[in-house]
């Protein structure tokens, strides 16, 4: 006969993986942060006062959160016509899409961005392409700047936001556009009363992927954006590997796991509002 606490002992080999590889090295990590020194003997405020009160910090931590959100916002807007494009295709254009979509995926970050330093350097595809119309004169500068990093990041984080799209409108009925046209909803009026709300979920989902995976993209940021782009990641990696300020390096990785945290309760709020609108 089947007990009462029969699922509990089912989800305990899990509930016990969760506390040994996240929320012990997660607690690790914060008493880390309280240390003084990299002996981790005695404790203070001095990694969170370091962290917190060094305008170079807090402007990395700027920077962060802002790449993040202008990644988003570039996958967004490439991603959504194209679900579009999706819901309204037949099966083989379908399965072309998502296959392009998935492709990506199958190959390595670093070699997916080391392929973007040939994209993006002075006589890469893009320059060559642009001095051969005519548009500019000379090399234009794309290595190294915030607008390279962020055009990679937005091919390598495309299936990340184009995915949930596809299966968020994958459920919508038909039968709901067919009857927004039979009651005189123009296009433009059925995209945004009724497909954008049902997609906002997979919209939701794909923004804060997006954003936790570019805002934290290491080998991306220090290979394209390079060393003239202050990113936390990047100052994590130096403070705790180069200078080992271990407790500086704690305060300033919790930082970014707390900054991406809460973009992404700001998503799913405004997801929520945006479905009950």
């Amino acid at each position: 006969m089947a007990t009462g606490n029969g699922p509990w002992k089912l989800a305990l080999p899990l509930a016990l993986a969760q506390v040994l590889f996240f929320v012990a090295p997660l607690l690790l990590l914060v008493a880390t942060s309280f240390a003084t020194d990299e002996n981790l003997r005695d404790w203070g405020m001095r990694g969170w006062r370091d962290a917190l009160a060094d305008s170079f910090h807090l402007q990395s931590v700027l920077n962060t959160m802002r790449l993040g959100a202008l990644t988003v916002l570039a996958t967004a807007l490439l991603a959504v016509p194209l679900a579009l494009v999706h819901m309204a295709a037949g099966p083989t254009l379908r399965r072309i899409i998502l296959m392009a979509a998935v492709l990506p995926l199958l190959t390595s970050v670093v070699v997916r961005t080391f392929a973007w330093i040939v994209i993006l350097g002075r006589e890469g595809v893009i320059n060559a392409t642009l001095l051969g119309a005519g548009i500019i004169t000379a090399p234009v500068a794309l290595l190294q700047t915030e607008h390279g990093l962020i055009l990679a990041l937005t091919q390598i984080e495309m299936p990340l936001m184009l995915l949930p799209l596809l299966a968020a409108l994958a459920r919508i009925d038909p039968a709901l556009l067919d009857a927004s046209a039979s009651l005189g909803g123009s296009l433009a009026r059925t995209l945004w009363k009724v497909v954008l709300p049902m997609a906002m979920p997979g919209l939701v989902a794909g923004a804060t992927l997006v954003f936790a995976s570019a805002s934290t993209a290491f080998i991306s940021q220090g290979v394209i954006g390079g060393g003239r782009l202050n990113y936390l990641p990047a100052l994590v990696w130096q403070q705790a590997m180069v200078v080992f300020d271990w407790p500086l390096a704690a305060a300033l990785a919790i930082t970014l796991m707390a900054s991406v945290l809460m973009v992404a309760g700001a998503l799913s709020l405004l997801g929520s509002r945006v479905r009950h609108a």
